[in-house]
């Protein structure tokens, strides 16, 4: 019996105009004592080359191909509506988390057994990562103006912008800000922000089978050792994946930072490191 779809609050939203509760500030709140910033990032100890995601109840808190009755469109880029009037998003943390880990310099790969692979993309292309932030770990420690964090949190900024639905058909609409380029506006993101799928340098394996054959796929495409990925996943039969070398971080519903941290613990200690 499939899961229902999650209601619980741990999902990602767009920032009210009079709401600061996504900002850059915000979301990195379980790191205060330390600049806004976790630990990990700042330790000086190696990170893994790859971090590897699964998507349904990881990356998004629903089956992607249970819950969600296409078409979809974008309400916002941080909101997706189907048919049913249904809303989607990614759990809370996971937009911050992505774009951390990719100014961390962590290549990023999907590795999921959905069936629905062409809606996944769609998902992952509709769905954005908030626009004005800082393009490395050490301008987070600079507590950035969160107007472009909190304001670009749900996709869009001032002015017009395009809205795309699951078959790729664009419209026009408001709220597409001004654009910026990542080298402009004092090392800041567009302010557009940015499909979440070209965040995937290490490439998307999405389809039926075994998360091995992921992982064999994803290893010949990249070239990193099995020992240099983290992967995150829901279901515990995938621990198949250290077999080979892979260091696999079992989450319940999520990941968060608190998942994250553990999982790079754990690939060190893997690595018998300190």
């Amino acid at each position: 019996m499939p899961r229902k779809l999650s209601k619980s609050r741990n999902v990602y939203a767009p920032a009210s105009s009079s709401s600061s509760s996504h900002s850059t500030t915000n979301l990195l709140t379980p790191y205060p004592q330390n600049d806004g910033l976790p630990p990990f990032l700042t330790d000086g100890l190696p990170l893994p080359s790859l971090v590897v995601l699964d998507l349904d109840y990881t990356l998004w808190p629903f089956y992607s191909d249970c819950h969600p009755w296409p078409p979809l469109r974008a309400l916002s880029g941080s909101v997706l509506s189907d048919r049913n009037g249904e809303n989607f998003s990614f759990y809370k943390h996971v937009p911050i988390i992505l774009h951390l880990l990719q100014v961390a310099g962590v290549k990023l790969a999907v590795a999921s057994k959905s069936p629905v692979g062409d809606l996944c993309r769609g998902m992952l292309k509709m769905l954005r990562i908030p626009g004005g932030l800082p393009t490395s770990v050490e301008g987070f420690r600079r507590s950035p103006s969160t107007k472009g964090a909190a304001g670009a949190a749900d996709g869009n900024g001032d002015g017009e912008g395009e809205e795309e639905d699951s078959s790729g058909k664009k419209t026009k609409t408001k709220g597409g800000g001004s654009s910026s380029g990542s080298g402009s506006g004092g090392g800041l993101t567009n302010e557009k922000g940015r499909k979440t799928i070209e965040l995937f340098d290490g490439g998307l394996e999405i389809y039926e089978g075994t998360k091995l054959r992921h992982f064999e796929v994803i290893q010949r495409r990249t070239g990193i050792p099995y020992e240099e990925m983290l992967f995150f996943d829901d279901e515990r039969p995938n621990l198949e994946v250290e077999r080979v070398g892979v260091t696999m971080q079992l989450i319940r519903d999520g990941l968060d930072w608190e998942e994250l941290e553990k999982g790079i613990q754990k690939w060190r200690a893997n690595r018998g490191i300190a």
